[in-house]
């Protein structure tokens, strides 16, 4: 566990997510929570001589399984964006393993099954405010890297959690993404708005300006052959071609391939299918 203010903690040993505590006067927010439970009762743990108050809360970033998952572990109230919440709402009350090539993190953890999910009880819009202190927790959605996507921001600590909008060492996630939302979002990031802020990438920890300036350089290398193929109306499967490609950009261990060729593979097409294939409408009928 590192501390990289007086008051928040921010975790990497766990697979899956940067975890990130934050502690004041009213209680303990937990941002998002590892997939096995057991990783998150050791979390726990290992906050409870951390000096807050005595309340618990849980924050999603987004919806994706890897910081979801493991939420009933954390043994808490839960609050994520209102997109977040709908997602739940489609699935069903037990976690299944069958039949995901996702590339997310949880697939390749053995030991996942019968895992009862914990929706969110507290959901939000466009932006809201927490005080368990003297000075707010901001909650503002960005959904650029995914449509129930949200930072968390400490303005008098300077801190900001944003989640998968920058991934370090690794492809992020595109099917459930808009890319100009995205590099829009990055580029508020690299304002005046956020001069001196320490920005917690949810999976990697703390990124400086170079690391935001090349996840805004990764996108862009998407986003200019993705508009190709649509302009010619190639086939979905086509998206595979840009993979090699892509992965040559980023640094990473070579017993990562796989996981992150499966993360492109399935986050390109469908980005694809959402932005560059008409969907089909269907016709009302007269009456």
């Amino acid at each position: 566990m590192q501390s990289i203010k007086d008051n928040v903690f921010i975790e990497d040993q766990y697979p899956g997510v940067t975890l990130g505590a934050i502690a004041l006067p009213r209680g303990l927010m937990y941002i998002d929570a590892p997939p096995l439970p057991e990783h998150g009762r050791t979390w726990r743990a290992d906050l409870l001589d951390v000096e807050c108050g005595p309340e618990r809360l849980l924050i999603h970033l987004d919806a994706n399984i890897d910081r979801t998952l493991g939420a009933r572990a954390m043994d808490c109230m839960v609050l994520a964006h209102e997109k977040t919440a709908e997602f739940f709402s489609t699935r069903p009350n037990t976690f299944k393993t069958q039949g995901s090539e996702t590339g997310a993190v949880w697939e390749d953890i053995q030991g996942l099954s019968n895992i009862r999910w914990a929706p969110p009880e507290i959901s939000f819009g466009t932006k809201t405010s927490i005080y368990w202190g003297d000075s707010p927790v901001v909650f503002e959605h960005h959904p650029g890297s995914a449509h129930s996507a949200i930072w968390v921001s400490l303005p008098e600590e300077k801190v900001v959690f944003i989640g998968d909008a920058v991934v370090k060492n690794q492809p992020p996630f595109f099917a459930n993404a808009d890319i100009a939302l995205w590099i829009e979002a990055l580029e508020l990031l690299l304002s005046n708005k956020y001069q001196g802020y320490t920005v917690v990438s949810g999976r990697g920890g703390t990124c400086a300006t170079v690391t935001i300036r090349k996840q805004i350089d990764f996108l862009r290398a998407v986003q200019k052959p993705m508009k190709m193929l649509g302009t010619r109306k190639a086939e979905p499967e086509k998206t595979e071609k840009m993979i090699p490609a892509l992965l040559d950009l980023l640094r990473f261990p070579i017993s990562s391939t796989d996981l992150f060729t499966r993360r492109l593979r399935y986050g390109l097409r469908n980005y694809y299918v959402h932005h560059y294939i008409p969907q089909e409408v269907v016709p009302t009928k007269k009456k």
